[in-house]
């Protein structure tokens, strides 16, 4: 797992940095359904997609929050005083409070089921009825794009992968929450190179090849044996889905 204190400082700029963030932000707002006005955003990072989502509506107020203390640090500089240091399983924030929800690239990290389950509860919790809750889901199979890349990477030890749509699909129903739409954007910027991919292997990006061990310098030769090794492959694109918590605010 990446240390995402440390992960901070380059974050952005290795993935795809302010137009991936446009891409994510606009497909997370076309989701959203007409009035909606309070959204907390899990897992903020940086807060690079968290400003674009609040500056894409007029009216809507967003609220971020985020574990690691150096993503909180820069993204309250991009949102000054909307940015709290929580963990996403146990929110700061009383049931019902918000109109919509959002974790984008959140729930692949993790360490098992039962937190993905609990962020899904917590998101559930805090949303009110009537309200959304957008979630991307399957990240790792988005960055296949059939590449040589991909076909080397293919022997790899498979990981666990929750954030599966059918695995979130189970976790929002056992929540009270229904399906409410999908939406599909382009990772800009997030093609893979074969040097690249090496470097992503060498710091730990793929969980099932721990840096150093024989297995994942194995791959590392195979990949650095590929052609055109600074070029980037194609895009990934990811998948969001919608869901709506039953009832409507009077409910309440």
């Amino acid at each position: 797992m990446l240390d995402y204190d440390e992960e901070a400082g380059r974050y952005d700029a290795a993935r795809g940095g302010e137009p991936r963030a446009a891409a994510a932000a606009e497909a997370v707002l076309a989701l959203l359904p007409d009035g909606t006005r309070g959204l907390l955003d899990v897992a903020c990072g940086t807060g690079i997609v968290t400003r674009r989502i609040a500056a894409g509506r007029d009216g809507l107020r967003v609220t971020g929050v985020d574990l690691a203390a150096e993503m909180v640090r820069r993204a309250a500089v991009r949102l000054p005083g909307a940015v709290v240091r929580a963990d996403s399983r146990r929110l700061p924030f009383r049931d019902g409070q918000f109109d919509a929800v959002s974790s984008v690239w959140l729930l692949h990290l993790a360490p098992t089921d039962a937190d993905a389950r609990a962020i899904v509860a917590e998101c559930a919790r805090v949303l009110r009825p009537g309200g959304v809750y957008v979630t991307t889901v399957d990240k790792a199979a988005s960055h296949n794009v059939g590449s040589d890349i991909d076909a080397v990477l293919a022997s790899r030890p498979p990981g666990a992968a929750r954030d599966e749509a059918s695995l979130v699909d189970s976790h929002a129903a056992g929540h009270g929450l229904v399906p409410a739409g999908r939406g599909r954007f382009p990772g800009r910027g997030q093609g893979r190179s074969p040097r690249r991919t090496v470097a992503d292997l060498r710091r730990g990006w793929f969980v099932t090849l721990p840096p150093g061990e024989r297995r994942a310098e194995a791959f590392a030769a195979r990949l650095a044996e590929l052609p055109d090794q600074d070029r980037p492959r194609p895009d990934p694109w990811f998948t969001l889905k919608a869901y709506r918590k039953p009832g409507t605010s009077a409910d309440a």
